[in-house]
């Protein structure tokens, strides 16, 4: 559903419906009524960038007549029943978003330098303004789960370390309404009680990108909301595991910094410090 909301943000963007599809979410037969309106559109033809099993039937479930899928995921014998045309697992070298537009490119598109294009609504720059003051930076300490998150004591130390360092500037740290990611979260506001350090607890999509926008520096584990800051514009320094695929998430730029540890705990809290200060400067 996180995904829909990030896909409004487009201009370009007519319509976005949201299909839960993880692995906690309802049988997708229990989606009878977006399948409906899905299949009310009388699409020409879907595309698939996923491959995964979920997706495939819904991509299947559309009734467009043309359907396109990239090999991502398992292969089953049945895949090329639902869909009639694969385009071979792209370079893992290659960023994720790359991987899908070479996807398109193998489809016969021309394809133009990468952009994303997001704009946060009105109405949450609207809030923004109001609660993430200039030269802030923000900070995400959260991920999808505990091995992708930087230990929480790192954070406190790194957040104290910064507010010393830059007088002038203020720390926005956000967190879901995800139980475990709001403890973390009050776990920080309780160590670090400069009023300079902003806690914003669940802000939706568009407030998150809005917030995103109004900030110097994104400094955030390995996480959606770091590709989101990527995707917006905002310089990135993320901290990060070294596990298999890593290069696919990896943001890309100049104005992107990573810092990768075989584990977590090997990312030493005066690199980010010296990094996140390099790029402020």
């Amino acid at each position: 559903m996180v995904g829909a909301e990030v896909l409004k943000l487009a201009p370009c963007l007519t319509r976005a419906w949201g299909f839960p599809l993880s692995a906690e979410s309802p049988p997708w037969w229990r989606h009878w009524d977006i399948i409906g309106a899905l299949r009310r559109e009388r699409f020409d033809v879907a595309y698939n960038f996923s491959g995964a099993d979920r997706t495939i039937f819904m991509t299947a479930l559309t009734g467009a007549p043309h359907r396109l899928a990239h090999e991502g995921g398992r292969k089953h014998f049945w895949n090329r029943w639902f869909i009639g045309d694969w385009i071979g697992r792209q370079d893992r070298s290659l960023p994720v978003y790359e991987q899908r537009r070479q996807v398109l490119a193998a489809c016969g598109f021309a394809l133009e330098p990468a952009r994303f294009d997001l704009k946060a609504p009105d109405d949450a720059r609207r809030w923004a303004s109001g609660v993430i003051p200039p030269k802030t930076a923000h900070l995400s300490i959260n991920a999808s789960g505990p091995e992708k998150e930087w230990p929480l004591a790192n954070w406190v130390e790194l957040v104290k370390r910064l507010l010393e360092a830059r007088p002038e500037m203020s720390l926005a740290a956000s967190a879901s309404g995800n139980p475990r990611e709001r403890e973390r979260l009050a776990a920080l506001r309780a160590a670090v009680t400069n009023n300079r350090l902003i806690c914003v607890e669940a802000p939706s999509i568009g407030q998150l990108s809005a917030a995103l926008e109004r900030c110097r520096l994104h400094i955030g584990a390995d996480s959606g909301v770091l590709h989101l800051a990527m995707a917006l514009g905002t310089p990135t320094l993320g901290v990060f595991r070294q596990y298999d695929g890593l290069n696919e998430w990896l943001p890309r730029g100049e104005q992107h910094r990573a810092l990768v540890g075989k584990d977590l705990e090997s990312v030493l809290i005066e690199a980010m410090t010296t990094e996140a200060l390099r790029i402020l400067d």
